[in-house]
């Protein structure tokens, strides 16, 4: 057989896209399958068992609608799209979760879509329930809780409450928080499961939980009732009132249900009773109120009568399930706890060899300091020692100095007395000197005295002799050939030569004078000079006898 002929006999097909509450998917399907079909591949794709429950929804024109399984799924009304979009969800619920519910898988479906609807305000929910709601919720997710894993701000993404609660009271998210975390911190050792069907368990008692709502009339123009269908029966509401029903038809009272166009009748099972009708506004919504009260009503019958083999299976193994599971939950609680001990024993163990270690460290610290306050003491007993030797050798020293210094001291006594002595000498001497220099000082001054008179008198001398040579002699130029001329020349040469003489034993004097004046500086200039070094050693032993008193 060529490729071609395979191809030819290869069936056609088309894409739907399932979705569930938490997951998406997308199948082939043949285009004669019928809705039966296509719900029991999706059922096998999720191991599901309890299918009664389900259906595949999709909405038209803006009317949700669920598919009939047995009809052509291409036959029927559906949206024109590539993939075709089908809701897999819950569209019957159950009278009591707790016993009708049997897969886990069953469970977790119906949990995820009634927290949905509660999110979304479909079911109406109190305030105090919905906390008690989301702990269980967090409780399924996150399991048990954990104050140092779980710090605050672990549920900031999650979304736990509906927004009409978080609007009616004016609380932070830190609060709401705490609050869900008071009630989670109480489910410890809830599995899952466990925590879903107590979440259900709780759902189920809310008045709106179940039930699919349709606005109708008691006539052809006015639409002021609601019809609710539920697993219990037919609710009249007035169209404010979703909680309490005016009116209630239980499936066990209801005769026949049936409709024409728009009007829809219930026929009570007392054939007294009234015939209850009414309109709605489209013959759809009739057709879908018809098949929600044949599913339910069946499934209300179903739960009166003794339960089918495969429904017994599928309770006989829900409930070893639950005991292996109980079995395993109680294993593993053990196995926590044991865990839990042994990690206590451990971080106690732990804790105590801490401790051993700290004092053990504590302890070689201690030898550590001990040992080195030992080798501190010895050191220091080395260091006194040796103190003590070199305080020893100073007292030696001291005392040998001690003795030099009394002796230096006799010596500076005998010294001081001695330079005293000598200064007084001194003092003497240059009194001695004071007074001869001012001897020598008046004999110059009457030297001077007796020089500047000698020298007046030379010169009266002089002038007077000049004088009486003029007188005596003045033709003494004009005749110097003539004898007596001679002898008074020889006469005249003879007062020069005295005149002479007085002149130089003159200059002898003044030499002398000077001579006696030059050694007189000399002498005063020796006698500063070793007063002088007089006054640096009498201050060199000042010193020295100062230091002899700090010493001593």
């Amino acid at each position: 057989m060529s490729i071609r002929g395979l191809k030819k006999k290869q069936p056609k097909t088309f894409k739907v896209k399932i979705i569930t509450v938490d997951a998406e998917m997308e199948f082939s399907c043949e285009m004669k399958w019928k809705g039966k079909d296509l719900f029991d591949l999706v059922c096998r794709a999720l191991g599901l068992r309890e299918t009664w429950f389900f259906g595949l929804q999709y909405t038209i024109k803006g009317m949700c609608t669920w598919l009939k399984m047995d009809k052509k799924v291409l036959d029927q009304e559906i949206p024109k799209e590539d993939p075709i979009s089908f809701h897999f969800l819950a569209k019957f619920y159950p009278e009591k979760v707790e016993e009708e519910l049997l897969q886990e898988i069953t469970q977790h479906l119906f949990f995820l879509q009634v927290k949905k609807q509660i999110l979304d305000e479909e079911i109406y929910c109190s305030p105090e329930a919905t906390v008690l709601l989301a702990s269980y919720a967090v409780q399924a997710k996150y399991g048990d809780y954990d104050p140092n894993f779980h710090e605050p701000g672990f549920l900031a993404h999650d979304e736990l409450l509906p927004k009409r609660v978080l609007r009616q009271y004016q609380l932070t998210a830190e609060m709401w928080e705490e609050k869900i975390t008071a009630w989670y911190a109480e489910h410890r050792g809830i599995a899952r499961d466990e925590a879903e069907m107590n979440y259900l368990k709780i759902a189920q008692d809310l008045e709106m939980y179940g039930v699919n709502y349709f606005p109708i009339a008691q006539n052809k123009n006015h639409t002021d009732l609601l019809l609710g269908v539920d697993a219990k029966g037919i609710h009249i509401y007035s169209i404010n009132n979703r909680f309490s029903p005016n009116k209630s038809f239980e499936w066990s009272a209801i005769r026949n249900i049936s409709y024409s166009e728009k009007e829809l009748t219930i026929k009570p099972l007392d054939k007294k009773a009234e015939v209850f009708k009414f309109f709605s506004s489209q013959l759809k919504v009739n057709k879908l109120i018809l098949q929600l009260c044949i599913g339910n009503h069946d499934l209300f019958m179903r739960r009166r009568k003794v339960d089918s083999i495969e429904i017994q299976q599928m309770k006989a193994q829900a409930r070893e399930e639950k005991a292996r599971k109980k079995m395993e939950n109680q294993r593993l609680a053990r196995e926590k706890q044991l865990r839990e001990e042994a990690e206590r024993a451990k971080e106690e163990l732990e804790r105590r060899l801490f401790q051993l270690e700290d004092e053990a460290r504590q302890a070689n610290e201690a030898l550590l300091r001990s040992q080195e306050a030992a080798e501190l003491l010895a050191e220091k007993a080395q260091i006194a020692e040796e103190e003590a030797k070199l305080l020893a050798q100073n007292a030696a020293e001291a005392e040998q100095e001690r003795q030099r210094l009394e002796i230096t001291a006799l010596k500076t006594k005998e010294e001081k007395r001695l330079m005293e002595q000598k200064m007084r000498e001194a003092e003497l001497i240059a009194v001695k000197l004071v007074k001869e220099s001012d001897r020598r000082a008046k004999e110059a001054e009457h030297l001077k005295q007796d020089l500047h008179e000698a020298r007046e008198a030379e010169r009266k001398a002089k002038q007077k002799l000049l004088d009486i040579t003029r007188l005596n002699y003045p033709h003494i130029v004009n005749y110097p050939q003539y004898s007596p001329t001679d002898t008074r020349d020889a006469n005249f040469d003879k007062g020069s030569v005295k005149l002479d003489l007085k002149d130089i034993d003159l200059k002898r004097l003044s030499f002398e004078i000077e001579r006696e004046r030059l050694d007189y500086l000399e002498k005063s200039r020796k006698f500063e000079d070793r007063l002088k070094e007089l006054k640096s050693e009498i201050h060199a032993l000042k010193l020295e006898e100062k230091q002899s008193g700090l010493y001593s």
